[in-house]
């Protein structure tokens, strides 16, 4: 045994066993190109005046990391919230004592408790939008949508705030385009944070190119799909941030990010909500150059 783990716990548990006794399981760890996490469990089986030992070792690794990421997550929202509630309540003492007959004070003081209150609306309403998407996840939609209608939409909802940078949206898409396998109002928040991204991180006055194609499958499957690429001109994305970007509160740069009114959660909400939709999301970037999101959705079948 001390040959194949050498871990002290699987020693003490396997020792216990073969001496006759029934010791409670204990944790392991092994390192097998990444870090796995074992319970680990000792029978003692009598075999002639002694003793043998059934060693069994069930994986907790996915366990223990959700119990990682749901701590990680109740801290990250109590942080969140936090803060712009202490910003309020400070406010709020200031207005009611030393700010109280300062009427220039006053305006200035409502105006940031307004844009406080607003982030935190906006956090709640990203949860929210996140915990539904997470219960109904598993539950693959089988309503018929047309991307092109529905792009069409968003680039005119999201076309007031572009045109206030002097950017341009461009939506190009082949003819004859097959509808998606979808939940019409969960693609629209998709896109609509897609799309918001590239205005907010996009330079001034430069351009978003949306392109939809057909494609012969969605990546990791055989269906065939329709993809949609939303490319901005911004400042990029360095190779060591991308990978988790759909991470819950994951920030390239929080101060930014919060200045421009980020949640962190959008991408995390578009990650779940293509998973559910059991299609595909692939992200490039150069730094100074710019980044493309692209989707990829199953087609309806014929």
């Amino acid at each position: 045994m001390a040959l194949a783990l050498r871990q002290p716990s699987a020693i003490t548990v396997a020792e216990a066993a073969l001496n006759g006794k029934h010791p409670k399981p204990a944790e392991l760890s092994l390192y097998t190109g990444a870090n796995q996490i074992f319970e680990i469990c000792a029978t003692p089986v009598p075999d002639a005046g002694a003793f043998r030992a059934v060693i069994t070792l069930h994986d907790t690794t996915r366990e223990k990391q959700t119990e990682g990421m749901r701590a990680d997550f109740v801290a990250n929202v109590s942080h969140e919230l936090r803060s712009p509630l202490a910003s309020l309540i400070g406010f709020v003492e200031t207005l009611r004592g030393p700010a109280k007959d300062d009427r220039e004070a006053q305006e200035k003081f409502l105006g940031i408790m307004h844009s406080e209150a607003e982030r935190m609306a906006r956090l709640i309403d990203d949860l929210l939008s996140l915990s539904k998407v997470e219960v109904d996840e598993h539950i693959q939609p089988r309503d018929q949508v047309s991307l092109s209608s529905l792009l069409r939409q968003v680039v005119d909802a999201m076309g007031v705030r572009a045109n206030e940078k002097g950017m341009t949206v461009s939506l190009n898409m082949s003819a004859n385009l097959p509808d998606v396998v979808g939940d019409e109002d969960q693609l629209t928040q998709v896109f609509q944070n897609l799309i918001d991204n590239a205005v907010k991180y996009g330079r001034p006055k430069s351009d978003i190119n949306i392109e939809i194609s057909v494609v012969d499958r969605v990546p990791g499957t055989a269906a065939p799909g329709v993809s949609v690429s939303i490319k901005d001109q911004g400042d990029g994305i360095s190779e060591e941030h991308l990978s988790r970007l759909t991470e819950r509160f994951y920030r390239v740069d929080k101060a930014r990010s919060r200045e421009l009114g980020g949640t962190g959660l959008g991408l995390a909400i578009v990650k779940h909500i293509i998973g559910r939709h059991r299609g595909w999301l692939a992200i490039d970037s150069e730094e100074n150059i710019g980044s493309t999101f692209t989707v990829t959705l199953p087609v309806l079948e014929a």
